[in-house]
């Protein structure tokens, strides 16, 4: 990421009150809040030229395709439709053509997801939703377009969901 004269901006205070926040510890103080470095429009940046045909390279058969395959691969339960990843074929073979259509007019709407509670090692639960396995080929779809667009963008120190990455990663390093 390139700053323009992030000498001069690094440390430079916002004078607008209201941008000042009050110290939870002393409410009669306000924090010094420091202005955000300015990011110059880079090739790396710049998303305009990487998403022309954004969503003909998503709907590509080649990407769905993959995507099927990871989603099958996966496995995993099925959403609140019931629909179980093993019946994703014959269902794609069937409505393919009115699915991508319902997306490329902007019609699609994804289901909502099914909402379990799985047991935590302290005994306690949480929360994990499942959407159905339509929505989860048409999210790996988009991930598999969108991620190659935007990974370049993220510093080397980023290590959260990204791939390739872990938080033992980000240890190791330092």
């Amino acid at each position: 990421m390139k700053i323009t004269d992030s000498d001069k901006l690094k440390h430079r205070q916002l004078r607008m009150e209201d941008y000042l926040q009050k110290v939870s510890g002393e409410q009669k103080e306000y924090a010094e809040v420091c202005a955000s470095p300015k990011i110059i429009k880079t090739d790396i940046t710049n998303t305009n030229e990487q998403t022309e045909g954004l969503l003909e390279q998503i709907l590509a058969r080649d990407n769905l395709n993959l995507a099927y395959k990871r989603v099958k691969k996966n496995k995993g339960a099925g959403g609140i439709d019931g629909m179980q990843v093993d019946e994703l074929l014959p269902y794609l073979r069937e409505n393919q053509k009115e699915l991508v259509e319902s997306i490329r007019g902007g019609k699609y709407h994804p289901k909502p997801v099914r909402r379990v509670e799985i047991p935590k090692d302290n005994g306690k639960t949480r929360k994990l939703g499942i959407p159905t396995v339509v929505d989860r080929l048409i999210q790996q779809a988009i991930n598999q377009v969108l991620t190659p667009i935007f990974e370049k963008q993220f510093s080397d120190n980023s290590f959260g969901f990204r791939p390739g990455r872990s938080a033992q990663d980000a240890l190791n390093r330092y």
